[in-house]
């Protein structure tokens, strides 16, 4: 795959309106998990943080591969004249 094909389904999948919601969905309910958990439920209070981190990091990995893209394309115009 080619670095034009992954930033554009990155970019397809962050604008996917089932894909938002699955965060969205998943986001809130590991949330709502930790709002419930009892001090004394260390390991699924972990647990639940450890979710969140993936959850964060899936996100910005897809993100980023947008980001490179762009700055991949402004730069290769910035050449040009350089």
């Amino acid at each position: 795959m080619t670095d034009e094909q992954r930033e554009r389904n990155a970019k397809r999948l962050l604008e996917d309106p089932l894909f938002k919601e699955a965060f969205d969905v998943l986001r809130k309910d590991l949330m709502g998990r930790w709002e419930v958990s009892g001090s004394t439920e260390s390991e699924a209070r972990e647990s639940i943080w450890l979710a969140m981190r993936l959850l964060d990091r899936l996100h910005g990995h897809i993100t980023s591969i947008v980001e490179t893209g762009h700055m991949n394309k402004v730069l290769e115009k910035q050449h040009q004249f350089i």
